[in-house]
């Protein structure tokens, strides 16, 4: 993880070499290093859960012991697991054993690889051995170290189907590349101090004053667990088993842990407030509840919490109850710590901290803070994902074992018990439902806020939306229905993790963050054993011992969680000092992630103070220069609040800044970096732009080919921006460019740019501005059409009338024929009966087929039966279709305007798009006209200019630099010029900015979203038309155009729109009796011809005369006989 060189050789300024030099499209010997890192956070973390991870979840995962056949004894247990990866299924036809993910990805199957593990069984305590067991098959993340595609070099890359540039990070399920999202979570192993006014709910006396603790164990299974505080001064202590509240008098949690006496107990509560007699007070009360119980060892309080808690925790019968209680400590309560000691001084000072916020004498933390905040990486849910599963395998055996363990043949034998084995539910399902649905499906729920929308699908929509994927954190969907705004907020702390720019507009505004560029997510983990002895030996007394002053005068000592001892307040800082030192010059074996923070004491209620020391990872940490050493450091989220970082060299004051930012836009996402001069413009606009960065129709990859993805979009002709950021080339955009450099006039011409239209030239139109298409992928799969028929291949008879000649001899249409509707699609015939049948082409839309892929089964035995075909359908832009520039000014084509009558300037120049001028004064996107300056003079002299925001300030202002550049070119300073109408041939009056704006295509367009039916399906019940686009459905005339219709006075039109066109019904209804059911055609004897005229007769006043024609709604007949059937009579006043 040495990042210290990483953001050292950002290019100074951007070039055209990539168009310029002969090696563009050579590929390069090895990946882009920074492309490389967007998705770092996401491979790391799953390679450390499937190596060192997995062999942690093997260990900690306890022996299941239950009886068989009431004597027998049977203990099973996890040795050893690992994860391979994917190959072939056995008995395969193929060359190649290894399974790449594009095959997966063509053939809408799974990229996973088998896991096998190594179970040890023994009987009434003699081993048995160890079988080796299959457990399934689990996904695989592409370019992880179990991928087939991990180290290899661009052009082995291409040669298996893949980008240059596959940056990995995701799985491939049934055919789609899904992203495990990153959450935010508490931050591991920290006490929280807050309050939660509904926490008085939970029993009498409770306030809202607690301490919260999510505790993380090394495998990664969470526990959260809290204090509360209680009104008569005592504590209780609450933790969650299988998704049940438990609650635990502290003074038995403290008891059962040590066994000390009570006044060595009663020592450790009061340390560093042994002034304070109410809370002495407090703290023996809390000892003296136990003792009432006559629980005076620690053998009884065992035995004790061991019997009330036993029936929870479906242990054996044969455990003890103090067994049984000691369960319950390791699996509840501060699952972090190994040794019941650490637990015991950890819930002491999470003690005190409880006892000096309830006296607000300390001030609360936020949660929503991302300085109490961590990640929840891909790696850790798979990781605890996979454990719950293992534990389940566990059960369900114990469960097989129950039912046929007796009627084994020939006792236990290994075989036998292998048979056993093999009835267990294997992971295979568990894992594709969670990674297909995103939904959660645990019994413990992981100690997580939510169970649904775990993972997104990773649209290759364009290469932006693409990346912003792997660079998203959400705050849980939990937070999404909260009514308060306060988790939304955007807090200083979170400066240079999460981007203030990059997140949506809407719903989800303020939950869906994106890190930073430069911030990165710890992923490995070293052993923290020596740091203890480093500490002691900078000063530390250890948390035993006693330190020369009195305990209020020092600041306790925690370490991931555990705390280890005591630092004076004097010797504080030079003990962080030396520390950081160390972390920097990487000496002492402290990890360069590490977070030092000392929280100091200010005399006022601020923060609980401590000297706090973070090794574990999923926690988010940024470089900064550390200006001591003049090295690179790594800050974390906590860390920061303490330490002054100078972002600009005039900023530094010596003695008071420690720290310098690496460079100025160091706060913003990606995404964010590649808008030009963003600090220019309004910053909703920045907002904007990220949003319509990822919805461009660009160039999303290379490898179009050997993709079957439902839906890509690429635009013909892309263009790499004469403006653009430094991050633009940091991160080789040109690769997947996203626009067009178009000239752009500022001016209101012809009324028809009012309202964010724009005109295009009809020229540039027909020379391939902004040309695009999509190409459609369908699967047709006949083994899903005719289940059980495996006669039904693809094929024709030679001259079937019904092909016409559209289709090919295998049934399928030629590659690079037109399809318009109607036309045979592909056909298949019935080997049996030789009977064919031809499927047609039902878009209205005419397209190009592309290619045709076809696709066998798992084992490469299947007939003919699959095949994938690729469509491609021209999208060239049409009136209606929404372009932008890249500073959130979207518009939509209104009039593709001919050339001959566009305004052109002195030069005989028509620009490609007339701008509208009152786009700009309202929304100060100043960022835009210096882009259209910058452009201009860029073309002019050959350059590409640098747009990195902050570059530019008051003193050098960026008018005079462009204006210099366009007067050397002889043009006017300020971007302006004289422009001739192209209809009179006059000069205008006024002087047109135009210049060199690089413009987006959209994705919405026109073809995907108009709408249109004369007569069509209706709704089966209330015969109204329906609705959807889909299905040729109407646009509902609803409440509020009744209403405009109302005011309007047009009353016809009213009841044309509401009656006539929806669901008009003539019917039969009994002016007496005034019912709409009754009226029934009378019963014929069996002597009437069919032929005779039969009289619609009242049943309830047996008379026909009465009955009368009228028209209704279809939908209130059936209202009337719902009414009905709820006994409810409707009478009809006919008048």
């Amino acid at each position: 993880m040495d990042s210290s060189l990483k953001w050292d050789n950002l290019p100074k300024a951007p070039s055209l070499n990539n168009l310029t030099e002969g090696r563009f499209g050579v590929l390069n010997d090895s990946q882009h290093a920074a492309v490389q890192d967007l998705t770092k956070a996401h491979l790391e973390s799953f390679d450390q859960s499937v190596t060192d991870g997995l062999s942690r979840v093997v260990q900690a995962i306890p022996p299941l012991e239950f009886t068989v056949n009431k004597d027998d004894r049977l203990s099973l247990a996890f040795v050893e697991a690992t994860v391979y990866s994917p190959v072939v299924a056995k008995g395969s036809i193929c060359k190649e054993l290894k399974v790449f993910p594009a095959e997966c990805r063509g053939r809408k199957c799974t990229y996973r690889g088998k896991m096998v593990a190594d179970i040890s069984w023994s009987i009434n305590g003699v081993p048995r051995g160890i079988i080796k067991q299959s457990m399934g098959q689990v996904p695989i993340m592409v370019k992880s170290k179990m991928c087939n595609l991990y180290g290899m070099s661009p052009k082995e890359l291409v040669e298996h189907h893949e980008e240059a540039e596959e940056m990995g990070g995701y799985f491939i399920v049934n055919g789609n590349e899904k992203v495990i999202r990153m959450l935010i979570m508490p931050r591991r192993n920290y006490p929280i101090a807050m309050s939660r006014p509904k926490w008085k709910s939970r029993g009498q006396g409770y306030t809202q004053y607690g301490i919260s603790m999510r505790c993380v164990k090394e495998e990664h299974t969470a526990v959260n667990m809290n204090l509360h505080y209680l009104e008569n001064g005592t504590v209780m202590l609450n933790f969650i088993y299988h998704k049940e509240l438990f609650f635990l008098p502290l003074g038995f949690a403290l008891k059962a842990l040590v066994d000390f006496t009570d006044f060595q107990i009663y020592q450790e509560l009061i340390k560093g407030r042994e002034e304070n007699s109410f809370y002495k007070s407090c703290a023996s009360e809390m000892l003296r509840v136990v003792m009432e119980e006559a629980c005076t060892t620690r053998g009884k309080v065992l035995n004790y919490l061991g019997k009330r808690f036993r029936v929870k925790l479906s242990l054996p019968e044969w455990y003890t109850n103090e067994q049984c209680a000691n369960f319950l400590l390791n699996e509840c309560i501060c699952i972090h710590l190994k040794s019941d000691t650490e637990k015991f001084y950890l819930l002491c000072l999470m003690t005190r901290k409880l006892f000096t916020y309830a006296k607000q004498e300390c001030m609360e933390e936020n949660p929503d803070s991302i300085m109490c905040q961590e990640v929840l990486t891909p790696g850790q849910l798979y990781l605890m994902f996979m454990k719950e599963r293992m534990s389940a395998w566990l059960q369900s055996v114990k469960l097989s074992f129950e039912k046929r363990g007796n009627k084994l043949k020939g006792g236990w034998t290994p075989e036998n018990v292998m048979k056993i084995f093999n009835m267990g539910t294997d992971l295979t399902k568990p894992f594709e439902y969670l990674l297909a649905t995103g939904n959660l499906a645990s019994k413990t729920g992981l100690g997580m806020l939510q169970n649904t929308g775990l993972c997104v699908v990773a649209d290759k929509l364009n290469f932006i939306r693409y990346l912003s994927h792997f660079r998203c954190v959400h705050r849980g969907a939990a937070f999404a229905k909260m009514r308060t705004t306060s988790v939304r907020k955007l807090l200083p702390e979170s400066w240079g993790f999460l981007c203030p720019v990059h997140t949506p507009d809407g719903d989800p505004c303020g939950l869906m963050n994106h890190m930073t560029a430069i911030c990165e997510i710890v992923a490995p983990t070293l052993s923290t054993v020596s740091l203890p002895a480093l500490l002691c030996s900078l000063g530390v007394t250890p948390v035993d011992g006693s330190p020369g002053q009195a305990y209020s005068d020092c600041y306790p000592v925690i370490l991931d969680g555990a705390v280890v001892g005591w630092v004076e307040t004097e010797l504080a800082q030079a003990v962080v000092d030396s520390l950081r030192r160390f972390k920097v010059l990487k000496e002492k074996r402290i990890p360069p992630w590490t977070e030092i923070v000392l929280v100091p004491k200010t005399g006022k209620a601020s923060l609980y103070p401590g000297l706090f020391l973070f090794t574990t990872p999923c926690r988010m940490v940024r470089p900064v220069r550390s200006l001591a050493l003049g090295k690179q450091e790594l800050i974390g989220t906590f860390e920061q609040l303490y330490i002054n970082v100078g972002i600009m060299e005039n900023e530094i004051q010596p003695g008071v800044t420690t720290h310098q930012e690496l460079f100025p836009h160091s706060m913003l996402s990606v995404v964010a970096s590649f808008i030009p001069y963003s600090d220019h413009n309004q910053s909703p606009r920045n907002m904007y732009q990220c949003q319509m960065g990822k919805q461009t129709m660009g160039f999303p990859l290379h490898s179009f080919l050997d993709r079957s993805d439902n839906k890509l979009y690429r635009l013909q002709t892309p263009q790499s921006p004469l403006v653009r950021p430094s991050m633009y080339d940091h991160y080789n955009l040109d690769n997947y460019p996203s626009g067009t450099n178009a000239i752009v006039a500022v001016i209101s011409y012809t009324g028809y740019d009012m309202e964010d239209a724009m005109i295009v030239n009809k020229s540039s139109w027909e020379r391939g501005f902004a040309h695009g298409s999509i190409y459609k992928t369908e699967l047709v799969d006949l083994a899903d059409k005719f289940r059980g028929d495996d006669s039904v291949v693809f094929g024709t008879k030679p001259g079937d009338p019904k092909v016409q000649d559209k289709l090919d001899a295998d049934g399928l249409p030629h590659i690079g024929s037109t399809l318009q509707f109607g036309d045979p699609f592909y056909s298949y015939i019935n080997l049996n009966t030789g009977q064919t049948t031809v499927s047609f082409y039902k878009s209205q839309e005419a397209c190009v087929v592309d290619n045709v892929k076809i696709c066998s089964n798992d084992t490469g035995s299947g007939r003919f039966k699959r095949v994938c075909i690729t469509m491609r359908v021209p999208r060239n832009p049409t009136i209606g279709d929404k372009f932008a520039s890249r500073h959130g000014q979207k518009g939509i084509l209104s009039r593709l305007w001919p050339t001959e009558d566009m305004p052109f300037t002195e030069s005989g120049m028509a620009p490609d798009i007339l701008f509208n001028p009152h786009g700009f004064p309202s929304r100060m996107t100043i960022g835009m006209l210096i882009e259209s300056m910058a452009g201009k003079s860029g073309a002019l002299h050959g350059l590409s200019h640098d747009a990195t925001p902050f570059t530019f300030s008051e003193e050098n202002s960026a008018l005079e630099y462009f204006g210099k550049m366009l007067r050397a070119g002889g043009y006017n300073y300020y971007g302006t010029e004289r422009l001739y109408s192209g209809v009179s041939g006059q000069e205008l009056e006024a002087d047109i900015f135009i210049g060199v704006v690089y413009y987006q295509r959209l994705r919405h367009m026109v073809s995907d979203k108009f709408q249109v039916r004369t007569t069509g399906a209706r709704d089966k019940v209330t015969n109204q038309p329906v609705g959807g686009r889909n299905i040729q459905g109407g646009i509902r005339f609803g409440e509020m155009e009744r209403d405009a219709l109302l005011a309007h006075g047009s009353s016809y039109l009213l009841h044309d729109r509401l009656f006539n066109c929806s669901d008009r019904s003539v019917t039969q209804v009994c002016v007496d009796c005034g019912s709409l059911l009754s009226p029934l055609l009378e019963k014929p004897p069996p002597y009437w011809s069919s032929l005779r005229h039969r009289e619609t007769v009242c049943t309830l006043c047996g008379k026909s005369d009465s009955i009368d024609t009228v028209s209704v709604p279809y939908v209130f007949r059936y209202f009337v006989a719902e009414l009905a059937a709820m006994n409810i009579k409707v009478k009809l006043d006919v008048k």
